[in-house]
């Protein structure tokens, strides 16, 4: 409403094109808003507020934006008050019935194992893009909201294992939006510039500092969310590729129907699009630090292991100041966690509950010390999509493998060294092996700490001069300077 009356004062667009463009600036793109969640990292509830708003709003701003349209292709919204109810029902029953169909066939089809493995993913693409053209074919636009309903289904399921078809998902989709926005970006000429102006950055101002606070504060009402965390939330409000598509789409065929403003619809969208992601995208971060609602320093490591030498690790990085919490099913081990002073969590780090149990907001890292291989390569590979394979470590293999027969997409990187296995830190510190903090300095730098050390110390970590904490690996292990401090295990002589 508030965009819609600021379209008509300010931008002085018609009353249907005003409600039009309103409508279609109701969505909250997802594909902006989810690298800048990753950037920001805000806390759990937040990010989930965020990004769930704009899964949802998607299909809602849609089908909102076609009703406004038949009703301005149709005479006027005094004839299409009752149509409009009659859409949107049709819209939710249709896109939700054949979303929940269309999820029920493909978990079928997987736990039948009745599609060969190579071809799940391409069997999976055509099913979305079959049930996404049937709903459309019955119920304009109601296609989106089919396909968001049968994504949800697939994802919160627990009968067929999808995570294949999600990782093959987030490729296709960075790839279909990054040509879909320049294709739809190609429609704009050296003219349409004219339209951004005074007029238009005023719209802007209205969209960002008006109607997202007061789309905000009265949604939270009588919600348990603070003011912090409520300004936080009116500060993230960028427009994406569903904006832009709704927005081109209605202007061919406004202009196909003599529509004098159409035009114009399509450059204002973009400008809406490109200033939103340019404000909320380079001030996000900043604002959040400044509310104390994200993380000031990603730093932590979720530890994978809570036996004697898993802990002692723990320890001297909670010393450090870095978050740390320790992972595992053996209570006992966890007791002597708690003792310790030490965050701790019992669960299995392979359940698929435990990334909604444990608040990862904190962390940076994974860090797999168990004395099962093939445990600390699943747990790698489990959290790979969230933390990045760079941030996901695990012990050298025992015995005769090493990283040639293990390969490296099937595993995290190894820690420490390539020899450095759980038999041989365990020996280490059984021989009264002590984690040591030794600052580097230009009198004594890491040549002299290895001159001095030799054999008898495996460098853990390296805390630089920004706090940041960096991990020795064995493909790429970093090189202590003055200024930083060197966290090792050393055994006495």
């Amino acid at each position: 409403l508030i965009s819609a009356g600021a379209a008509r004062l300010v931008l002085g667009l018609d009353m249907g094109l005003a409600v039009l463009f309103g409508a279609i600036l109701v969505v909250t793109g997802p594909t902006v808003i989810g690298p800048l969640l990753r950037h920001v990292r805000p806390k759990a509830q937040l990010g989930s507020i965020v990004k769930w708003e704009g899964i949802l709003n998607d299909p809602i701003g849609a089908i909102l934006a076609v009703l406004v349209f038949e009703a301005i292709l149709g005479g006027g919204f005094e004839k299409a008050t009752g149509q409009a109810a009659v859409g949107v029902l049709k819209a939710v029953l249709i896109g939700g019935t054949l979303g929940g169909l269309g999820a029920g066939a493909v978990i079928l089809l997987l736990k039948r194992y009745w599609i060969p493995d190579f071809l799940q993913n391409p069997v999976a693409l055509m099913a979305v893009v079959s049930i996404f053209t049937v709903s459309n074919l019955l119920r304009t636009e109601s296609g989106l909201l089919a396909v968001t309903v049968m994504g949800i289904a697939l994802a919160n399921q627990k009968i067929a294992a999808v995570k294949h078809i999600i990782e093959f998902k987030e490729n296709l989709r960075v790839l279909l939006i990054s040509v879909l926005f320049i294709i739809l970006a190609a429609r704009l000429q050296i003219a349409d510039l004219a339209y951004i102006g005074v007029g238009s950055l005023s719209f802007l101002a209205v969209l960002v500092f008006i109607a997202r606070p007061v789309a905000v504060a009265f949604s939270a009402l009588r919600s348990e969310l603070n003011w912090k965390e409520r300004l936080f939330l009116s500060w993230m409000a960028p427009r994406g590729i569903i904006a832009a598509a709704v927005a081109s789409v209605f202007a061919l065929e406004l202009a196909q129907a003599g529509h004098p403003q159409a035009e114009q619809l399509v450059a204002l969208t973009f400008m809406v699009i490109g200033g939103t992601v340019a404000i909320y995208g380079s001030t996000a971060f900043s604002v959040a630090r400044w509310l104390g609602v994200a993380t000031p320093n990603v730093q932590g490591a979720l530890i994978i292991g809570a036996h004697s030498w898993a802990r002692a690790v723990a320890s001297a990085l909670h010393e450090e100041g870095y978050q740390v919490l320790i992972v595992d099913t053996n209570r006992r081990d966890l007791s002597a966690a708690r003792l310790a002073g030490l965050p701790a969590f019992y669960a299995s780090i392979l359940s698929d509950s435990v990334l909604d149990e444990i608040d990862l907001g904190g962390f940076g890292r994974v860090l797999a010390l168990t004395s099962n291989d093939e445990i600390n390569a699943l747990a790698a590979l489990h959290f790979m999509p969230l933390f990045g394979r760079a941030e996901v470590y695990q012990l050298p293999p025992e015995g005769e493998r090493n990283d040639d027969t293990i390969p490296p997409h099937l595993r995290g990187r190894l820690l420490f060294g390539p020899e450095t296995n759980y038999t041989f830190l365990t020996t280490r510190f059984e021989s009264g092996g002590e984690i040591k903090k030794t600052e580097i300095t230009e009198e004594f730098d890491y040549d002299a700490f290895r001159a001095l050390y030799a054999e008898r110390a495996v460098p853990l970590f390296l805390k630089d001069e920004t706090g940041s904490l960096l991990v020795f690996a064995a493909d790429n292990p970093p090189t202590p300077k003055p200024g930083q401090s060197l966290v090792s295990l050393v055994v006495p002589t």
